[in-house]
């Protein structure tokens, strides 16, 4: 691996609090498939198995402490709690919370249509970050990594499931006016088309949202609508 590289990831260790034994696992986590397509002679390898790990070990690590926090909520509860904290969008906040999108490798064409700034993208290598860390220190590192980033602001991230409900709840309930939502712009080829819409009341736009489905979008701009009203 290259001086510049290893540089690179030990200024990423310091932002994840943790400094691996191995960076090969660590740069292994931030190789994207179309890297690795593109680099078939080095017989470069992608993130997919490390995500796949890590997808487990966030999976337990969230229940076990979803169980403990919650002990009054019924199971439906929790699952509903769970989804929210563990969808792609979550984690691909978390994964702009530490600038993760500007250490991957991606190959020349998925880098230059903003690969770097994806939500599928950078969750999947926000969990594939889990596994490799999960593989070089252990469970209980890869537990203090997950409640450190992603589990701080669970009130927050709760809101995520049910967040066109909510919103419109919140309207009902005092705010008062229509809300609607607009979509305002659509980009990429019609096999990975991405909408963006935006959330208005009374016609007035409060925040936006982008996602593979109008659906999708709407429920992240209904999100970011919620956060904003509550700093508000």
């Amino acid at each position: 691996m290259k001086e510049s590289r290893l540089n690179q990831l030990a200024l990423l260790e310091d932002r994840l609090d943790y400094h691996f034994k191995s960076r090969h696992l660590l740069d292994l986590a931030l190789t994207h498939s179309s890297y690795a397509n593109e680099h078939k002679g080095r017989k470069k390898t992608n993130n997919e198995r490390l995500e796949f790990l890590g997808d487990a070990v966030l999976e337990l690590v969230v229940s076990s402490f979803l169980f403990k926090a919650y002990p009054t909520y019924a199971e439906g509860q929790l699952t509903k709690l769970r989804a929210s904290l563990v969808c792609e969008y979550s984690l691909a906040i978390c994964a702009r919370e530490i600038n993760l999108g500007d250490y991957l490798l991606l190959s020349r064409g998925e880098d230059m249509t903003g690969g770097r700034e994806r939500d599928s993208i950078l969750s999947d290598a926000y969990e594939a970050v889990i596994g490799a860390i999960y593989l070089d220190g252990g469970f209980d590192c890869a537990r203090g990594f997950i409640e450190s980033y992603l589990l701080h602001d669970i009130e927050d991230k709760s809101l995520f499931y049910d967040a066109k409900t909510i919103l419109q709840e919140m309207i009902q309930g005092g705010l008062g006016g229509r809300l609607t939502y607009q979509l305002v712009g659509e980009s990429g080829p019609d096999h990975d088309k991405k909408f963006r819409v935006e959330a208005r009341i009374d016609g007035k736009p409060y925040a936006s949202g982008e996602g593979k489905t109008k659906k999708g979008a709407e429920q992240i701009a209904a999100y970011q609508t919620i956060l904003l009203l509550k700093k508000q």
